[in-house]
């Protein structure tokens, strides 16, 4: 089992003045520790789970940049990046360039989006469910094309393009990695079985159904199981102890799952995080 830091609470003593040097020693600090992949949210306010909406969020992509620049090891990705946040040939070429600059450490995570707070507070379209999940399928594959090399056309449902120019490709082969987000049933697991390269499952009390009907998926679409990475993610808050971490992260190893991905919510001081991992990372199985 591999710890991953998901960082998802920006709300670190000092506030905004303090938050680039704060971020940059944090990721060097995770990094220093042996952690190698390194996620954010893809959201633009605070969400209700984590703490208020008005709480300090960086734009994800910016992030994930400012990141690379302060990091030599980690995968770089966002968990996740909602699907109408961005047209799909901007977010194609945005990890391309996060891909290329960060010598290859760059990848994309992506789900169907939920937040219509958010959303239609900031003027971003919300289509119904059904809708997303067309568009989410269609910008995937949008995006495999653009990093396969192809400038064919594209022409689906929801978006339209006349050449599928990318240059300077990925560094990363064959493609980017690729993780898609939530525990859907019919829906998102498909998809993962179908194109992703991972899949993130809340590290609840039906993980482990949620990675038999990922099998199913699989067996239907006629790919290896074994092929996935199986990711999951779960939160700590400064009552966490060690034994806390450890715990569920063997507990979901038990379970087939090979990376956990570990986000803070209201612990202010970001080296009580780092000193979290470093406990716990010697005594996962």
């Amino acid at each position: 089992m591999e710890l991953a830091l998901h960082i998802a609470d920006f709300t670190w003593t000092g506030g905004a003045p303090e938050l680039g040097p704060a971020l940059r020693k944090h990721v060097r600090d995770a990094e220093a520790i042996g952690v190698r992949r390194i996620s954010v949210m893809d959201h633009f306010w605070q969400i209700r789970p984590v703490g208020p909406v008005e709480n300090d969020m960086l734009e994800a992509y910016s992030a994930l940049g400012f990141i690379a620049a302060h990091t030599e090891h980690s995968l770089l990705h966002t968990l996740v990046t909602g699907v109408t946040y961005r047209e799909p040939a901007l977010l194609a070429k945005a990890v391309t360039t996060l891909n290329v600059l960060s010598g290859g450490r760059a990848g994309l995570g992506i789900g169907a989006a939920w937040n219509d707070e958010e959303s239609e507070g900031l003027g971003f379209d919300f289509p119904p469910t059904a809708e997303r999940f067309e568009r989410l399928e269609e910008t995937v594959q949008i995006c495999r094309q653009m990093w396969s090399g192809s400038e064919e056309p594209f022409d689906g449902k929801h978006y339209h393009l006349t050449r599928t120019l990318n240059s300077p490709q990925a560094l990363s082969t064959p493609s980017p990695y690729l993780m898609i987000g939530g525990s859907g049933e019919k829906k998102t697991l498909r998809l993962v079985a179908q194109y992703a390269d991972a899949c993130n499952i809340f590290a609840g009390p039906d993980a482990a159904h949620k990675l038999e009907v990922l099998r199913g998926h699989c067996d239907d679409v006629g790919r290896d199981y074994a092929e996935i990475d199986k990711t999951t993610i779960f939160p700590i808050d400064p009552s966490s102890t060690v034994d806390d971490v450890v715990a569920k992260a063997n507990e979901m190893a038990g379970l087939g799952f090979t990376a956990a991905y570990v986000f803070a919510t209201g612990i202010t001081e970001p080296e009580k995080i780092i000193e979290l991992f470093a406990a716990a990372m010697p005594r996962l199985d």
